[in-house]
């Protein structure tokens, strides 16, 4: 069924409102590729974030849309998107619990797999909170690929909290464990 230029333009304003980024349409007529350029979050000073303001010249402009249909190409521009609200560059004061953050080391994974607090489940974890670690000692496993991967501390210290729980997955650099050290 072939579309007509309305159709198109009205496929291409229901485009621009999504996060769709490419859109391919095939048919034994025609064939129509749409791809939408992502624009990056827009960089403010704090001084024009205080003042909300931005400084047209350099403002970026996303590249048109481009809309490609075989026979003949077309090119389509669509508006402009919203600039992204995230201001960038400018720090707010810390809080509470970015300060308490601040006094433990946090362990980290170093893949991505599955956690395990100890080597099988008939076995009593490896740490629990409030245990005193050292730094080499293994404090979990993290399953990746039927591979079973030791995790060691790399500070001595006290566990102050386990932030994951056993057998869930986990993504590279996840926090696993804090620890607040000696």
């Amino acid at each position: 069924m072939p579309l007509d230029f309305n159709e198109i333009c009205q496929l291409l304003t229901t485009i621009a409102q999504t996060d769709i980024a490419e859109v391919t349409l095939k048919s034994d007529d025609f064939e129509l590729t749409i791809r939408k350029a992502v624009s990056t979050p827009q960089v403010l000073s704090a001084g024009q974030a205080a003042l909300g303001t931005l400084n047209a010249p350099n403002t970026p402009v996303p590249p048109p849309v481009s809309l490609v249909m075989s026979p003949p190409p077309v090119t389509e521009t669509l508006p402009n998107r919203a600039i992204d609200s995230n201001i960038v560059g400018v720090q707010s004061p810390p809080t509470a619990s970015s300060l308490i953050e601040q006094k433990f080391v946090e362990i980290p994974s170093p893949m991505v797999g599955t956690f395990y607090r100890a080597s099988n489940p008939n076995e009593t974890p490896f740490v629990e909170v409030g245990d005193r670690i050292r730094s080499g000692q293994t404090v979990c496993i993290i399953e990746a690929m039927k591979l079973m991967n030791e995790i060691e501390a790399e500070v001595s210290g006290q566990v102050i909290e386990i932030l994951v729980q056993n057998g869930e997955p986990v993504e590279y650099g996840q926090s696993l464990m804090r620890i607040k050290p000696d």
